[in-house]
């Protein structure tokens, strides 16, 4: 009877909370994610090419240079070329730890088809743990709901990662109930500053959030470390905010304040998706201007799909 109530519990919340079985059951999506592999052979080394930036002996890439790039590592034909200075960044032949920040603010709970965005974000987190296991990489966690951050310093065992799956799910639920006070809520600087203060060596770093209203203490610490580690900013994203509601007349309300609106017009669905795609526009100049990397992930498309382009 017990379990009978536990199952239909669960079915009530799908796609509005996760649990551990969910998290776990993610593994299987693993040989569908592309990954580049490398010739390192040694377990500690890891199976596939590091992220860490250094003098190392594989050309990572070539990018704009930035305050505190190394001048011996200056691509002078680039630059020549470009007009602007340009360096070159190499890749370490070393282990990595991989950091997922993972936001499950009440600003995550938003869905209009399939999962709220904080169910996603909460299966990509896994689907990182999961890939971080398997190459033999460390895998850690900040989980952030809102008003405080939970740390879990990278290791690279099943044991760790099922006790950050357990934590991922007790926040996806206990979110849904928190009293939502938005002036007492902090924003994501909140969880970045503590990771920029506690890294102690160079990483990967998914940061997995909607990036509703980017501050720009959020932007500087974002900044800063794209220049010491692989930064990935992953917007997490509904189908409402990519494509306007069927033709019809809607009633909204935001901040005390009612409105009946209709979409009807071409213009008007012009202009709803132009706000929406100018706002992830904007997060990828950003990401672009300082190095780091953006994805778009929506919520009712296959998570690994979208995860083939890391």
């Amino acid at each position: 009877m017990f379990f009978k109530k536990k199952k239909e519990e669960e079915n009530k919340l799908k796609g509005l909370c996760v649990t551990v079985e969910d998290l776990v059951s993610l593994k299987k999506y693993l040989p569908y994610i592309r990954q580049r592999h490398n010739n390192i052979t040694s377990y500690q080394a890891g199976d596939i090419r590091s992220a860490f930036k250094g003098r190392g002996m594989e050309l990572e890439e070539v990018r704009a240079y930035g305050y505190g790039d190394d001048v011996r590592d200056i691509d002078w034909r680039v630059t020549a070329r470009k007009g602007d200075v340009y360096t070159k960044i190499f890749a370490e032949e070393k282990d990595r730890e991989v950091y997922a920040v993972l936001d499950l603010s009440p600003y995550m709970l938003f869905g209009t088809k399939k999962e709220l965005k904080s169910v996603s974000a909460a299966k990509l987190a896994a689907l990182l743990g999961w890939q971080s296991v398997v190459n033999k990489d460390r895998f850690g966690l900040l989980l952030f709901n809102g008003y405080e951050t939970r740390f879990f310093k990278p290791q690279n065992n099943q044991r760790n990662l099922m006790a950050v799956f357990k934590a991922i799910a007790h926040a996806s639920h206990d979110v849904l109930y928190l009293d939502k006070q938005s002036d007492e809520m902090k924003d994501l600087s909140a969880p970045l500053q503590f990771l920029q203060y506690n890294l102690k060596s160079k990483a990967q770093i998914f940061i997995i959030s909607s990036f509703g209203d980017v501050s720009d203490s959020t932007k500087k610490i974002l900044a800063t470390l794209s220049r010491r580690c692989r930064v990935y900013c992953v917007n997490i994203f509904d189908i409402l905010e990519d494509e306007a509601p069927e033709d019809g007349e809607y009633a909204a309300a935001y901040d005390g304040k009612k409105i009946i609106f209709n979409t009807f017009s071409d213009k008007y669905k012009k202009t709803y998706a132009g706000y929406f795609a100018e706002k992830r526009k904007n997060m990828e100049t950003f990401c672009k201007r300082w190095g780091s990397h953006y994805l778009d992930i929506r919520t009712d498309r296959p998570l690994y799909r979208q995860l083939k382009i890391i």
